[in-house]
Protein backbone atom coordinates (compact mmCIF):
# COMPACT_ATOMS: atom_id res chain seq x y z
CA UNK A 1 0.00 0.00 0.00
CA UNK A 2 1.40 3.60 -0.64
CA UNK A 3 1.75 5.71 1.81
CA UNK A 4 -0.47 8.14 1.02
CA UNK A 5 -3.25 6.25 0.60
CA UNK A 6 -2.26 4.51 4.21
CA UNK A 7 -2.72 8.49 5.13
CA UNK A 8 -5.71 9.34 3.62
CA UNK A 9 -7.52 5.96 5.13
CA UNK A 10 -5.94 7.10 8.95
CA UNK A 11 -7.49 10.56 8.12
CA UNK A 12 -10.76 9.63 7.02
CA UNK A 13 -11.24 7.85 10.73
CA UNK A 14 -10.33 11.13 12.33
CA UNK A 15 -12.36 13.22 10.38
CA UNK A 16 -15.18 11.08 10.81
CA UNK A 17 -14.81 10.76 14.39
CA UNK A 18 -14.40 14.13 14.93
CA UNK A 19 -17.23 15.05 12.83
CA UNK A 20 -18.78 12.87 15.60
CA UNK A 21 -17.42 14.22 18.84
CA UNK A 22 -18.07 17.56 17.68
CA UNK A 23 -21.77 16.91 17.39
CA UNK A 24 -21.51 15.08 20.37
CA UNK A 25 -20.06 18.21 22.31
CA UNK A 26 -22.29 21.07 20.46
CA UNK A 27 -25.24 18.81 21.69
CA UNK A 28 -24.56 18.38 25.08
CA UNK A 29 -22.66 21.90 25.94
CA UNK A 30 -25.99 23.20 24.36
CA UNK A 31 -28.02 21.54 27.16
CA UNK A 32 -25.42 22.28 29.93
CA UNK A 33 -25.76 26.37 28.93
CA UNK A 34 -29.47 25.82 29.76
CA UNK A 35 -29.34 24.01 32.76
CA UNK A 36 -26.70 25.47 34.83
CA UNK A 37 -27.67 28.61 36.84
CA UNK A 38 -26.16 31.75 35.96
CA UNK A 39 -22.90 32.90 37.18
CA UNK A 40 -21.54 29.32 37.25
CA UNK A 41 -18.40 30.46 34.81
CA UNK A 42 -19.35 28.24 31.76
CA UNK A 43 -20.00 30.46 28.46
CA UNK A 44 -19.88 29.24 24.94
CA UNK A 45 -16.23 30.85 24.56
CA UNK A 46 -15.22 27.58 26.27
CA UNK A 47 -16.27 25.45 23.50
CA UNK A 48 -14.22 27.38 21.35
CA UNK A 49 -11.26 27.00 24.03
CA UNK A 50 -11.97 23.26 23.96
CA UNK A 51 -11.93 22.54 20.31
CA UNK A 52 -8.30 24.09 20.20
CA UNK A 53 -8.80 26.94 18.02
CA UNK A 54 -9.22 30.22 19.91
CA UNK A 55 -6.97 32.27 17.51
CA UNK A 56 -9.06 31.16 14.39
CA UNK A 57 -11.69 32.19 16.09
CA UNK A 58 -10.94 35.18 17.18
CA UNK A 59 -9.57 36.30 13.47
CA UNK A 60 -13.00 36.01 11.98
CA UNK A 61 -15.66 36.48 14.90
CA UNK A 62 -16.07 40.01 16.56
CA UNK A 63 -17.88 38.20 20.21
CA UNK A 64 -18.39 34.54 21.46
CA UNK A 65 -22.18 34.49 21.86
CA UNK A 66 -23.84 31.50 20.69
CA UNK A 67 -24.49 32.28 17.21
CA UNK A 68 -21.09 33.11 16.55
CA UNK A 69 -19.61 30.11 18.05
CA UNK A 70 -22.16 27.45 16.98
CA UNK A 71 -21.63 28.65 13.62
CA UNK A 72 -17.73 28.46 13.88
CA UNK A 73 -18.23 24.97 14.90
CA UNK A 74 -20.72 23.63 12.58
CA UNK A 75 -20.98 25.25 9.18
CA UNK A 76 -17.41 27.98 8.69
CA UNK A 77 -15.78 26.13 5.81
CA UNK A 78 -12.82 28.54 7.10
CA UNK A 79 -12.56 26.43 10.53
CA UNK A 80 -10.40 23.39 9.73
CA UNK A 81 -12.36 21.66 12.75
CA UNK A 82 -15.83 22.76 12.27
CA UNK A 83 -18.75 19.60 11.39
CA UNK A 84 -18.60 20.58 7.50
CA UNK A 85 -15.07 20.65 7.32
CA UNK A 86 -14.33 17.03 8.60
CA UNK A 87 -17.19 15.95 6.68
CA UNK A 88 -16.32 17.75 3.77
CA UNK A 89 -12.32 15.98 4.24
CA UNK A 90 -13.06 12.50 5.09
CA UNK A 91 -15.45 12.81 1.89
CA UNK A 92 -13.02 13.44 0.12
CA UNK A 93 -10.33 10.97 1.37
CA UNK A 94 -12.50 7.89 0.93
CA UNK A 95 -13.65 9.06 -2.92
CA UNK A 96 -9.88 9.05 -3.28
CA UNK A 97 -9.57 5.53 -2.02
CA UNK A 98 -12.63 3.86 -3.13
CA UNK A 99 -10.78 1.01 -3.82
CA UNK A 100 -9.74 -0.12 -0.51
CA UNK A 101 -13.06 0.16 1.01
CA UNK A 102 -16.47 -1.40 0.70
CA UNK A 103 -18.84 0.51 -1.59
CA UNK A 104 -21.10 1.11 0.79
CA UNK A 105 -19.21 3.29 2.79
CA UNK A 106 -18.17 6.02 -0.10
CA UNK A 107 -21.88 5.98 -0.35
CA UNK A 108 -23.09 6.58 2.98
CA UNK A 109 -20.38 8.96 3.69
CA UNK A 110 -21.23 10.99 0.42
CA UNK A 111 -24.28 11.09 1.81
CA UNK A 112 -24.07 12.35 4.96
CA UNK A 113 -22.17 15.06 3.50
CA UNK A 114 -24.83 16.20 1.77
CA UNK A 115 -27.22 15.79 4.57
CA UNK A 116 -25.04 17.90 6.77
CA UNK A 117 -24.27 20.34 3.98
CA UNK A 118 -28.38 21.07 3.73
CA UNK A 119 -29.41 21.08 6.69
CA UNK A 120 -26.81 23.80 7.62
CA UNK A 121 -27.45 25.91 5.22
CA UNK A 122 -31.08 25.91 6.48
CA UNK A 123 -33.03 28.34 8.05
CA UNK A 124 -34.50 26.80 10.57
CA UNK A 125 -30.82 25.48 12.10
CA UNK A 126 -31.30 26.88 15.65
CA UNK A 127 -34.43 24.83 15.91
CA UNK A 128 -33.73 21.67 14.27
CA UNK A 129 -30.04 21.95 16.04
CA UNK A 130 -30.31 19.08 18.68
CA UNK A 131 -32.00 16.49 16.03
CA UNK A 132 -29.40 17.26 12.93
CA UNK A 133 -26.49 16.67 15.64
CA UNK A 134 -28.09 13.66 17.08
CA UNK A 135 -28.79 12.21 13.44
CA UNK A 136 -24.63 12.94 12.27
CA UNK A 137 -24.14 11.05 15.70
CA UNK A 138 -26.10 7.91 14.61
CA UNK A 139 -24.94 8.39 10.60
CA UNK A 140 -20.71 8.19 12.12
CA UNK A 141 -21.30 5.26 13.95
CA UNK A 142 -23.06 3.60 11.23
CA UNK A 143 -20.25 4.21 8.84
CA UNK A 144 -17.93 2.73 11.88
CA UNK A 145 -19.71 0.01 12.33
CA UNK A 146 -20.03 -0.67 8.42
CA UNK A 147 -16.11 -0.33 8.12
CA UNK A 148 -15.67 -3.23 11.02
CA UNK A 149 -18.02 -5.54 9.72
CA UNK A 150 -17.51 -5.17 6.03
CA UNK A 151 -13.80 -4.65 5.52
CA UNK A 152 -10.88 -6.99 5.83
CA UNK A 153 -9.08 -5.89 8.85
CA UNK A 154 -5.55 -5.96 6.89
CA UNK A 155 -3.25 -3.27 6.85
CA UNK A 156 -5.73 -1.05 5.26
CA UNK A 157 -8.13 -1.03 8.32
CA UNK A 158 -5.33 -0.96 10.55
CA UNK A 159 -5.29 2.93 9.47
CA UNK A 160 -8.37 3.52 10.00
CA UNK A 161 -8.73 1.89 13.72
CA UNK A 162 -5.53 3.97 14.29
CA UNK A 163 -6.86 7.26 13.01
CA UNK A 164 -10.41 6.30 14.95
CA UNK A 165 -9.09 5.77 18.40
CA UNK A 166 -6.61 8.42 18.28
CA UNK A 167 -8.94 11.03 17.61
CA UNK A 168 -11.52 9.85 20.37
CA UNK A 169 -8.28 9.71 22.94
CA UNK A 170 -7.93 13.50 22.04
CA UNK A 171 -11.61 14.02 22.31
CA UNK A 172 -12.52 12.13 25.98
CA UNK A 173 -8.98 14.30 27.07
CA UNK A 174 -10.67 17.62 26.10
CA UNK A 175 -14.41 16.30 27.16
CA UNK A 176 -12.57 16.00 30.25
CA UNK A 177 -11.34 18.83 30.62
CA UNK A 178 -14.85 20.43 30.50
CA UNK A 179 -15.41 18.76 34.11
CA UNK A 180 -12.46 20.67 35.43
CA UNK A 181 -13.36 22.66 38.69
CA UNK A 182 -11.86 25.45 37.62
CA UNK A 183 -14.73 26.21 35.15
CA UNK A 184 -17.15 26.97 38.01
CA UNK A 185 -16.92 30.82 39.11
CA UNK A 186 -15.78 32.09 42.42
CA UNK A 187 -19.41 32.05 45.36
CA UNK A 188 -20.73 28.88 43.25
CA UNK A 189 -21.25 25.94 45.61
CA UNK A 190 -18.91 23.73 44.09
CA UNK A 191 -20.02 20.44 44.82
CA UNK A 192 -23.41 20.58 44.21
CA UNK A 193 -22.71 21.55 40.75
CA UNK A 194 -19.62 19.50 40.05
CA UNK A 195 -21.83 15.78 39.86
CA UNK A 196 -24.47 17.89 37.53
CA UNK A 197 -21.15 19.06 35.07
CA UNK A 198 -19.40 15.26 35.06
CA UNK A 199 -22.77 13.80 34.62
CA UNK A 200 -22.76 15.53 31.22
CA UNK A 201 -19.76 15.11 30.59
CA UNK A 202 -20.51 11.24 30.84
CA UNK A 203 -23.25 11.78 28.62
CA UNK A 204 -20.94 13.13 25.87
CA UNK A 205 -19.22 10.38 25.52
CA UNK A 206 -22.46 7.84 25.81
CA UNK A 207 -20.56 7.12 28.77
CA UNK A 208 -23.34 7.76 31.70
CA UNK A 209 -25.14 4.08 31.73
CA UNK A 210 -21.63 1.99 31.41
CA UNK A 211 -20.35 4.13 34.57
CA UNK A 212 -23.42 2.95 36.15
CA UNK A 213 -23.33 -0.13 36.05
CA UNK A 214 -19.93 -1.00 36.48
CA UNK A 215 -18.67 1.85 38.61
CA UNK A 216 -21.91 1.40 40.67
CA UNK A 217 -21.87 4.90 42.16
CA UNK A 218 -22.99 8.03 41.82
CA UNK A 219 -21.87 10.19 39.74
CA UNK A 220 -18.30 11.82 41.38
CA UNK A 221 -16.06 13.61 40.17
CA UNK A 222 -12.86 11.40 40.88
CA UNK A 223 -14.49 8.13 39.75
CA UNK A 224 -15.82 9.84 36.38
CA UNK A 225 -11.82 10.40 36.12
CA UNK A 226 -10.87 7.37 36.86
CA UNK A 227 -13.27 5.59 34.20
CA UNK A 228 -12.83 7.93 31.70
CA UNK A 229 -8.93 7.56 31.73
CA UNK A 230 -8.16 4.13 33.09
CA UNK A 231 -10.69 2.20 32.38
CA UNK A 232 -9.46 -0.76 29.88
CA UNK A 233 -13.01 -1.70 28.97
CA UNK A 234 -14.90 1.54 27.73
CA UNK A 235 -14.59 1.83 24.31
CA UNK A 236 -14.15 5.87 24.77
CA UNK A 237 -12.05 5.42 27.87
CA UNK A 238 -8.29 6.81 27.20
CA UNK A 239 -6.79 3.66 28.20
CA UNK A 240 -8.61 1.78 26.07
CA UNK A 241 -7.89 3.73 22.78
CA UNK A 242 -4.52 3.58 23.58
CA UNK A 243 -5.16 -0.06 24.27
CA UNK A 244 -6.79 -0.96 20.27
CA UNK A 245 -3.47 1.89 19.11
CA UNK A 246 -1.23 -0.33 20.29
CA UNK A 247 -2.81 -3.44 18.74
CA UNK A 248 -2.81 -2.01 15.73
CA UNK A 249 0.84 -1.46 15.76
CA UNK A 250 1.61 -4.84 16.41
CA UNK A 251 -0.47 -6.43 13.74
CA UNK A 252 1.00 -6.51 11.19
CA UNK A 253 1.79 -2.72 10.66
CA UNK A 254 6.38 -2.47 9.89
CA UNK A 255 8.01 0.46 11.32
CA UNK A 256 6.22 0.56 14.35
CA UNK A 257 8.92 1.12 17.05
CA UNK A 258 9.31 4.56 17.61
CA UNK A 259 5.48 4.94 17.20
CA UNK A 260 5.00 1.83 19.56
CA UNK A 261 7.35 3.09 22.53
CA UNK A 262 5.21 6.74 22.45
CA UNK A 263 1.66 4.57 23.31
CA UNK A 264 3.76 3.00 26.10
CA UNK A 265 4.65 5.55 27.31
CA UNK A 266 1.52 7.05 27.51
CA UNK A 267 -0.07 3.94 28.52
CA UNK A 268 2.24 4.43 31.79
CA UNK A 269 1.39 7.86 31.84
CA UNK A 270 -2.24 7.06 32.12
CA UNK A 271 -1.86 3.90 34.48
CA UNK A 272 0.46 5.66 37.12
CA UNK A 273 -1.73 9.30 37.37
CA UNK A 274 -3.17 9.65 41.30
CA UNK A 275 -6.58 10.34 39.87
CA UNK A 276 -7.34 11.88 43.62
CA UNK A 277 -4.26 14.24 43.51
CA UNK A 278 -5.65 15.17 39.80
CA UNK A 279 -9.06 16.23 41.20
CA UNK A 280 -7.86 18.58 43.91
CA UNK A 281 -5.38 20.12 41.91
CA UNK A 282 -3.70 19.63 38.51
CA UNK A 283 -5.95 17.86 35.88
CA UNK A 284 -5.88 20.63 33.40
CA UNK A 285 -1.73 21.11 33.03
CA UNK A 286 -2.16 17.16 33.47
CA UNK A 287 -4.81 17.44 30.51
CA UNK A 288 -2.70 19.62 28.63
CA UNK A 289 0.29 17.45 28.82
CA UNK A 290 -1.63 14.55 27.94
CA UNK A 291 -2.55 16.40 24.82
CA UNK A 292 0.99 17.22 23.85
CA UNK A 293 2.05 13.12 23.98
CA UNK A 294 -1.45 12.64 22.01
CA UNK A 295 0.09 15.07 19.43
CA UNK A 296 3.58 13.39 19.37
CA UNK A 297 2.23 10.22 18.97
CA UNK A 298 0.67 11.43 15.69
CA UNK A 299 3.77 13.32 14.10
CA UNK A 300 5.85 9.68 15.28
CA UNK A 301 2.64 8.04 12.69
CA UNK A 302 3.18 10.40 10.46
CA UNK A 303 7.05 10.16 10.28
CA UNK A 304 6.99 6.51 10.84
CA UNK A 305 4.38 5.65 7.67
CA UNK A 306 3.37 8.64 5.84
CA UNK A 307 6.56 10.23 4.97
CA UNK A 308 7.07 12.00 0.99
CA UNK A 309 10.22 9.38 0.76
CA UNK A 310 8.16 6.59 1.69
CA UNK A 311 6.33 5.41 -1.84
CA UNK A 312 5.32 1.72 -0.80
CA UNK A 313 5.34 -0.24 1.68
CA UNK A 314 2.69 -0.38 4.82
Amino acid sequence: MLSRVAERLYWTARYLERAENTSRLVRVFSNLMLDLPRGVGVNWRQLVDISGAPEQFDSSYRSSGERNVIKFMLSDPDNSGSLITCLSMARENMRTTRDLVPSEGWEHVNELYLYAKKKLAGKNLARDRYELLSDIVMRCQQITGLLAGTMSHGAAYQFVRVGRNLERADMTTRLIDVGSATIIGPGIEQERLENRLWTYVLRSLSAHQMYRQYVRRRVLPNQVLAFLLQDTDFPRAVAHTLGEIASCFNNGLPHNDEPLRAVLRLQRLIAEANINELHAEGLHDFIDNLQLELGKLHQLISASWFSLELDTAV
